[in-house]
């Protein structure tokens, strides 16, 4: 017999359908009759008959006609939302999609799978498993060790032993002994009254991703989970059922505890959850939709899923793999820029870089030497200039190497941090099955990655500063030598002039995101937790800044591709003319003013998506491969050969693709 979960007022209800031959419209009319028959005073109604309402789905907010067959309509167990005619939306209503919903219209499920095995998750994994690309199982090692830890719960708990967490309270109640009979409810209640957290819910990407890196952890075998209770967790995450999990509430030890209750009170079947089925819906209702039953904790499993630093490291991960993509594209944007001021490329001569060695240093300085005026890409700008008086260039484009180098190097060295802190266990109490014990410890600490991802908000932001020094030079007249904000008819027309002040605005804002979270700390627990590392702000701050130094580059590269068309007919290097076509697939020159966000946008997007880089990397790599052992990978942003042969990447055999 069909079912269909409905929304009405804030409320879910199951609805039975014995008929297949009856209408929406009847679909619509017994759920208000369930909800009135609920409410002390009908819901304000004084019938069924007098209620006017649309119904329509949760998947994709699509409008339903009244009059059409449910058999036909809707599939079995599809949830959707009855809107009463008057109705004004209250502003505590979880929406029926999250922000971003038309990503999920084209949501199809993955085929190939990731084995977890706790000790080889990478950056790029992770990121993957967030946007829906994989499915997860476990390594049969990885199962026996899962066993294994469980065995001492299981010792423990039948011995009767005092032990943190399993027997016993938490925090400042750690001394606090639990009897065996009330063991399971210990856990529910941990996870219940830790899911305090608050703001916007995490986008269902970042969700699974945070469930992703949960899972791995829990797979090294060291938290005392039962194997039953965590393939039913992967269960759920190769379903895309989400939690609802709040953006706020971590202070980063012990663990990520809020945002972590939140993800395992959604598998428990309490408060909200997600699926690219059902849109947001009660837990229970999600998961019954997929087949899937609410798990069942045993005793020490709501620890153990909800102590670590998964929070912090999910989201630093994002922000690292981000700020990778724009730190090599940043370098594409930087190098067109200078040909449109008519820099000259004696700043990236090997010798002076190799008497400075820095790795990202001596790595940009290839890219520029591989992107701009050569024997393999000459450049009719660059020539047109090349008896000029000017003697050097601004240090916005002479220091490109010195700037753009540190934050590669930068990242580098906080990418290898976040890659140790996804594969690590961080639980209290940690379960050795090797020993037959547990040991209490503070691997829980976020300190390392609240840190590392302050660092890169330090180092990142540096991209946006020099790029929007740039942009000021190609939008003021008396240094560009082009017309002022790049526009025809200045003064009828302002041109550049507001995206400009939209860069300075984004420099200024992420100058105060910068400001490490991880030097504050505030004692909570009772003063059993002492020391904090306010790594969650750290995290969240960092994506934004890495965002910020996106949208600058947008607006860079927007003006620099504008800035070629005022000296035309001239032409570029042949990759950069490929960079300028690729703009220009997305967003015509401005002959006059017109609505720019939407090309700032389209411009973001293209970075986004690495598609500069795509673009242009097959002539810096085989730059690469003519000038070896001049020249090599240095950075470990850097693209190699074999990787690009890898995703497919054409490298051309001239400069005539």
């Amino acid at each position: 017999m069909p079912r269909y979960t409905v929304h009405v007022r804030g409320e879910w209800l199951a609805v039975p359908c014995k008929d297949g031959k009856l209408t929406v419209g009847w679909l619509g009319r017994e759920a208000v009759r369930r909800y009135m028959k609920n409410k002390p005073d009908n819901g304000g109604f004084a019938s069924v008959d007098e209620v006017r309402f649309l119904v329509r789905r949760c998947k994709g907010l699509g409008l339903l006609d009244n009059e059409d067959l449910l058999e036909v309509a809707l599939e079995d167990n599809e949830f959707v939302e009855v809107v009463i005619e008057g109705d004004i939306m209250s502003p505590d209503f979880i929406p029926s999609q999250p922000e971003g919903v038309f990503l999920y219209s084209k949501y199809r499920e993955p085929e190939r799978y990731i084995d977890l095995d706790g000790d080889s998750l990478t950056t790029e994994d992770l990121v993957n498993l967030g946007k829906g690309h994989y499915k997860i199982k476990l390594t049969p090692n990885a199962e026996k060790k899962v066993q294994q830890s469980r065995e001492v719960i299981n010792s423990i708990i039948k011995e009767k032993t005092v032990v943190y967490g399993i027997t016993t309270g938490f925090g400042k109640f750690a001394r606090t002994v639990i009897p065996n009979h009330k063991l399971q409810e210990l856990q529910v209640n941990l996870v219940r009254s830790h899911s305090s957290g608050v703001g916007k819910p995490l986008s269902p990407e970042r969700c699974r991703m945070l469930l992703a890196l949960r899972i791995n952890v829990l797979a090294k075998g060291y938290s005392g989970i039962s194997l039953e209770t965590l393939k039913q967790v992967i269960e759920a995450f190769n379903a895309s059922c989400l939690s609802y999990v709040p953006e706020k509430g971590t202070v980063g030890a012990s663990g990520d505890l809020a945002p972590l209750s939140h993800l395992a009170l959604g598998l428990i079947g309490e408060g909200k959850m997600w699926s690219p089925k059902s849109g947001w819906a009660d837990a229970k209702y999600v998961l019954e939709a997929h087949g899937l039953k609410p798990v069942v904790l045993k005793p020490k499993e709501g620890l153990a899923l909800i102590n670590g630093t998964q929070m912090i490291t999910s989201l630093g991960c994002e922000a690292v793999e981000r700020a990778i993509a724009i730190a090599r594209q940043a370098d594409i944007v930087a190098a067109l820029t200078l040909e449109v001021l008519k820099g000259t490329t004696k700043a990236f001569d090997t010798d002076i870089h190799a008497v400075r060695p820095h790795r990202g240093q001596i790595e940009v300085a290839f890219r520029f030497r591989s992107l701009l005026d050569s024997d393999h890409h000459p450049s009719e700008i660059a020539e047109s200039h090349r008896f000029c008086d000017r003697v050097q260039d601004a240090y916005t484009l002479r220091c490109c190497p010195q700037v753009h180098g540190v934050v590669n190097d930068t990242i580098a060295f906080v990418k290898d941090i976040i890659t140790t802190e996804l594969n690590s266990a961080t639980d209290n109490p940690m379960v050795f099955a090797s020993r037959g014990e547990t040991i209490s410890g503070g691997n829980f600490h976020g300190e390392y990655p609240a840190k590392a991802l302050d660092y890169l908000a330090i180092g990142i932001h540096e991209l946006a500063a020099i790029s929007e020094r740039r942009i000021e030079r190609l939008c003021n007249p008396s240094l560009s030598e082009l017309p002022a904000f790049l526009v025809a008819e200045g003064g009828l027309n302002s041109g550049f002039m507001i995206a400009h002040c939209t860069a300075a605005a984004l420099v200024s804002e992420s100058k105060a995101l910068c400001h490490p979270s991880s030097v504050d700390s505030l004692s909570t627990s009772a003063a059993t937790e002492d020391h904090v590392s306010m790594g969650g702000w750290a995290a969240r701050k960092a994506l934004r800044v890495v965002e910020h130094v996106e949208q600058v580059l947008a607006i860079e590269l927007l003006a620099a591709c504008q800035g070629i068309e005022f000296l035309r007919p001239l032409k570029t290097t042949t990759p950069l003319e490929k960079v300028y076509d690729l703009v220009r697939s997305v967003v015509r020159p401005w002959i006059k003013d017109r609505f720019m966000a939407p090309d700032i946008e389209a411009a973001h997007r293209l970075l986004l998506e690495q598609k500069v880089w795509d673009v242009a990397s097959p002539y810096i790599e085989k730059y690469r491969m003519e000038h070896i052992p001049e020249s090599r990978p240095l950075s470990p942003t850097a693209f190699s050969l074999e990787s690009l042969r890898k995703n497919s990447a054409t490298i051309p055999e001239s400069d005539d693709l």
